[in-house]
């Protein structure tokens, strides 16, 4: 029964559960990772809520708007949302506003855009369009693969100019990920691992920087004031965390010890604040929120749309790959990049692109229910001579 109602329902409710924990959540951890500096910097406390507040509204409205948008209209517009992003990646390089050494804004009046937010949708659009374009090319040769791959090297480019790695390392893993979904042969694929595996190591030892990263990432306790402060500062978060948290608020480290609390490192505060059992729930939802994802896109797939379910698997790969890397990074298990955590970190330009690939989402599942629920021509044909 429970099965036969989640099929009939209008959209997808696991899915739809997901997002609304999720965006509870993240509102409540932003607000209290946030409030000292919030106080410090700006006088009020509730700053940054107020801001976090308003971008989920414009986020919700926006992802109203996209979810009235035919699916057919996204693969139409593939190739022109790629020139779109390789615009924003190119524009962030020439009038792009530098925060913390890096240049990866856009500056909009009211918040700043975070050019490879945007890019990484539009690029995975137009590669789900790509892989049902050139389905067998995709599946049967390398001249296939190295088309994408080469737009995707272009891409990786010009995001390790801003620097932005972290972006690289998830664009590149989504997109690697979404061309195996559509059907490339194994051992062309392992050999792409490789090269893809390559080429990462050579550009994280190719800056010193990113060498102090990796060997801090090794041993953070050594570099525990300089390199590895930011790390170890996390991990004291967990362990004062224990099994139950010290109780929402209550966090210590937030309080200038652990440097951007509320947005790259929201799940060590959150660690902190509810222990292992809230940490464990919240990987619970992002672990679910990408399978659903998976779902999704396999059910669209068997019901013959194909570029509906290579652009939901893409999507789910792109939840999944950042918030593997960012809870990594809180965890000591990765080295230190600047990603968010998907709807739960501080920022604009990641909770509204978070929730316009929620929207596509929603609208795949809702035409996908449609093709289903679609009377097949035998069965039209029964009622006619039925009447």
């Amino acid at each position: 029964m429970l099965s036969k109602s989640l099929n009939n329902s209008a959209v997808d409710l696991p899915l739809l559960l997901i997002a609304i924990m999720l965006l509870a959540l993240g509102l409540v951890m932003v607000t209290s990772a946030s409030i000292e500096v919030a106080a410090s910097q700006y006088k009020d406390p509730l700053f940054h809520f107020y801001r976090q507040l308003t971008y989920l509204l414009i986020s919700l409205l926006l992802a109203g708007c996209v979810f009235m948008v035919p699916m057919n209209s996204w693969l139409r517009f593939g190739p022109a949302l790629l020139f779109a992003a390789m615009g924003l990646l190119i524009a962030v390089l020439l009038i792009g506003r530098e925060i913390n050494g890096s240049v990866r804004w856009i500056s909009l009046g009211l918040f700043n855009l975070q050019a490879s937010e945007l890019a990484k949708l539009f690029f995975i659009v137009y590669l789900a369009g790509y892989s049902v374009r050139q389905q067998e090319a995709v599946q049967n040769t390398w001249l296939g693969l190295i088309k994408p791959m080469g737009l995707l090297s272009i891409a990786t480019f010009l995001l390790l100019l801003e620097p932005d790695f972290g972006a690289v390392v998830v664009l590149m893993s989504t997109a690697i990920g979404m061309l195996f979904m559509a059907g490339v042969k194994l051992w062309r694929f392992s050999i792409l691992i490789l090269v893809c595996a390559g080429a990462a190591a050579a550009i994280a030892v190719s800056q010193p920087y990113r060498m102090a990263r990796l060997t801090t990432y090794i041993d953070p306790w050594s570099h525990q004031f300089d390199s590895g402060y930011q790390l170890t500062q996390a991990l004291i978060a967990f362990g004062r965390g224990e099994w139950f948290g010290v109780g929402l608020g209550n966090s210590i480290q937030k309080s200038f010890y652990l440097p951007e609390a509320h947005t790259d490192f929201v799940f060590a505060v959150l660690a902190e604040e509810t222990g292992l059992v809230g940490a464990l729930l919240v990987i619970s939802l992002l672990i679910g929120l990408t399978l659903r994802s998976l779902f999704i896109g396999l059910q669209a797939q068997q019901r013959g749309l194909t570029f509906s379910g290579y652009l939901a698997y893409g999507i789910g790969l792109l939840f999944g790959m950042q918030s593997l890397i960012n809870i990594g990074v809180n965890t000591g298990l990765l080295p230190t990049k600047g990603l968010t955590l998907p709807f739960l970190s501080y920022g604009g330009s990641s909770l509204i692109v978070n929730c316009l690939a929620l929207a596509v989402l929603f609208r795949i599942d809702y035409e996908s229910r449609l093709v289903m629920n679609k009377p097949s021509p035998k069965r039209r044909k029964k009622g006619r001579a039925g009447k």
